[in-house]
């Protein structure tokens, strides 16, 4: 059974950092493309950053620059490195697996959550 679990949600001042993890299971990892979305109360859940089973990544405009995403596959670990937090990075973060890298995966984990303070 494929399963992700997401940690390392929390609340984090304006400025501040954040790493979230994301751990897989049931899956064959090092041929998925993974992902992390969010999604803000009100909000369309939106694409935050991807990385290709090759290691291409790509970011949401909004956090260009402030976002990295990367994958360790001897572990079935992909991580979300977060820096100059705003508070409109509020949300729920979920992760992402599926074979495209273009569209989101069929699997998701539950979530976890950033708060950021102003």
């Amino acid at each position: 059974q494929a399963q992700l679990a997401e940690s390392g949600g929390g609340l984090v001042q304006a400025g501040g950092s954040l790493r979230l993890s994301c751990a897989a299971s049931g899956i064959i990892f090092r041929n998925n493309a993974l992902g992390w979305y969010r999604q803000a109360p009100g909000n369309q859940r939106e694409l935050v950053a991807k990385i290709s089973a090759l290691g291409n990544t790509r970011y949401g405009d909004s956090v260009k620059g402030r976002f990295t995403i990367f994958r360790d596959n001897a572990e079935n670990m992909v991580y979300l490195q977060m820096e100059s937090l705003k508070p409109e990075d509020t949300a729920v973060y979920y992760c992402n697996a599926g074979e495209n890298p273009y569209s989101p995966g069929r699997i998701w984990g539950q979530g976890t959550l950033v708060t950021v303070s102003s």
